[in-house]
């Protein structure tokens, strides 16, 4: 799908996957029909690169963060903005909140300002000027004690928003009460950047995609380390199949070495591993850059990912695939199986 001019940030699926929504560095976010790949339209009204999107569970209204410091509020059916709001620095990222009633925003530091968690009241069918510029919550993320500035890089509501969950640039994930803004927790499952937080469709699992050339596997409720898939480049972006137990990842090298390799070298495909074996077992080609940003459609019958080179590709999965089983262990063997006999009969 060629419909941006600049490198793509963010793409994603509506709750029901009829719809995809793609975002750019050039300042127009389009949606897109996932059944053909037909645009529908664009959203105009930003001066930055967009850095990400969220929209809502009817696919009514449409968030963009960008790097204006500023988070739009779109109607999805004319692609009018029913609200601009206006942040200190260069919105990183935007989540709704479960029931569609709030959202929150996270930006960078800019001069004299913290980087800074926002949270905002926006209810279902409300108009423009009903709506408050001001946040209900503002959480303020000082330097660190060494004197490190700390970026928020994802956002993300928990389920029934008991907290939100926010990874940072220095390979740290922390929880916040979205009501008092207090710190709940604070662990690094990386060392470095932490790129990409995405998550299964009913939150209980979370794949968080680094700058260290791994992608980690984790359970949302006591925040056990289940698998972890290396590569050999950074990993810009993971997702996990609802349909199959299979992760996408997709990355490349940073855009400003890539002149220096040759093609084959710049490994720009989207890689397929098992779940649960953390094995490598297929990769799809055809991106001329590295891939920024990927999705699978909640159908689980096709993907889209973005790249570098200002492309979005949107791959339907061919019937081998779908009716792909996956390897089963050999039969075990008596008294391997974990459960005795009784329970058989």
């Amino acid at each position: 799908l060629k419909g941006h001019e600049r490198s793509i940030t963010v793409v994603k699926y509506n709750y029901d996957g009829d719809l995809l929504f793609t975002a750019s560095k050039d300042h127009t976010p389009s949606m897109w029909r996932s059944e053909t790949g037909d645009r529908i339209g664009t959203f105009n009204g930003h001066k930055g690169t967009i850095w990400d999107l969220d929209v809502d569970r009817f696919s009514t209204r449409l968030l963009t963060a960008s790097a204006d410091a500023s988070v739009n509020l779109w109607d999805c059916e004319t692609g009018e903005i029913i609200k601009t709001f206006t942040h200190h620095g260069p919105a990183r990222g935007v989540a709704w909140a479960d029931g569609g009633n709030m959202f929150a925003t996270i930006n960078d530091p800019f001069v004299d300002h913290n980087a800074q968690i926002s949270v905002y009241e926006a209810p279902m069918g409300a108009h423009g000027d009903e709506l408050s510029h001001d946040p209900i919550l503002e959480i303020d993320l000082p330097k660190m004690s060494d004197g490190k500035v700390v970026k928020p890089t994802n956002i993300v509501w928990l389920n029934l928003n008991e907290a939100l969950f926010v990874s940072f640039d220095n390979g740290a994930i922390r929880l916040y009460d979205p009501v008092t803004g207090e710190e709940m927790d604070e662990f690094f499952p990386h060392e470095k950047k932490i790129n990409r937080v995405s998550f299964n469709r009913d939150k209980t699992l979370f794949i968080t995609s680094s700058a260290d050339f791994t992608a980690k596997l984790y359970d949302i409720v006591d925040f056990d380390h289940l698998k972890t898939y290396k590569t050999d480049r950074p990993v810009n972006d993971a997702v996990l199949s609802e349909h199959k137990d299979h992760v996408l990842l997709g990355g490349g090298q940073e855009a400003m070495s890539v002149t220096t390799t040759a093609g084959k070298v710049g490994k720009f495909e989207t890689r397929f591993f098992h779940l649960v074996y953390e094995e490598e077992f297929g990769s799809v080609k055809g991106h001329f850059g590295p891939i920024n940003a990927l999705a699978i459609n909640p159908n689980g019958l096709n993907y889209a990912s973005g790249a570098e080179d200002g492309y979005v590709r949107l791959h339907f999965f061919d019937k081998s695939y779908l009716d792909m089983k996956d390897p089963v262990p050999e039969e075990l063997q008596a008294g391997e199986d974990g459960f005795d006999e009784k329970e058989e009969e």
